[in-house]
């Protein structure tokens, strides 16, 4: 989303500032990562898959949370773990972001979702 989150800045026209960025969602979070290898974004699903499986594993047989599927509890428990909201420096009207950075929304649940963030300049 960093091509949307830009394009907000720009439409702001603030020359400097803090951009906050929050997720209205309990099942998802805001990431900084690496923008530059899709690979990272395929690693980071794939490792917090195992980290916080479905209650479909043996090992989740604790969660009682299920009414919405099996990934829905550890959803919430990944998004307990990741930020929801995200401070970026604004200089020159342009987000302060390294390199190779990117912003995204990381989805904990197996199928997709609208997911709506908001965001505010000063």
């Amino acid at each position: 989303m960093t091509k949307a989150v830009k394009k907000f800045v720009q439409n702001v026209q603030i020359d400097a500032g803090l951009l906050t960025l929050f997720i209205r969602h309990t099942s998802a979070s805001l990431l900084i990562q690496e923008n530059a290898d899709p690979e990272v974004q395929t690693d980071l699903r794939n490792y917090f898959a195992r980290l916080v499986p479905p209650t479909t594993d043996p090992s989740m047989s604790y969660l009682k949370h299920t009414y919405e599927g099996p990934d829905d509890m550890p959803a919430h428990i990944k998004a307990a773990m990741m930020p929801v909201s995200l401070s970026i420096p604004v200089r020159d009207g342009r987000l302060v972001l390294g390199t190779w950075q990117g912003i995204y929304v990381f989805e904990h649940r197996d199928a997709p979702h609208t997911r709506k963030v908001a965001a505010h300049l000063l």
